[in-house]
């Protein structure tokens, strides 16, 4: 398992850490923003396959922001996931 870091643009958050199991999330942790949405959306991720949360979030937006932290958390899992490919 390795944990990944993404720094959110355009959201209160401000960092994201993503351990993967392969395909796997196995923890979410997000920096900053609203504790009642990062957590839930979090919490709700973890033990799921990472491109099914990816097309879940991709896309949710908050306000006029044009991203959300749900939608960040689809880039940091993509980005976390093509850097495990990479690593075998």
């Amino acid at each position: 398992m390795t944990t990944y870091e993404y720094t959110t643009k355009g959201t209160c958050s401000k960092l994201m850490q993503v351990t993967l199991d392969g395909r796997t999330i196995k923890d979410v942790k997000i920096v900053g923003g609203c504790p009642g949405n990062t957590v839930g959306v979090s919490k709700l991720a973890v033990g799921r396959d990472v491109e099914d949360v990816i097309g879940e979030l991709r896309g949710i937006p908050c306000g006029n922001r044009g991203t959300s932290c749900p939608d960040q958390l689809s880039y940091a899992l993509e980005q976390a996931y093509a850097q495990e490919q990479g690593a075998k």
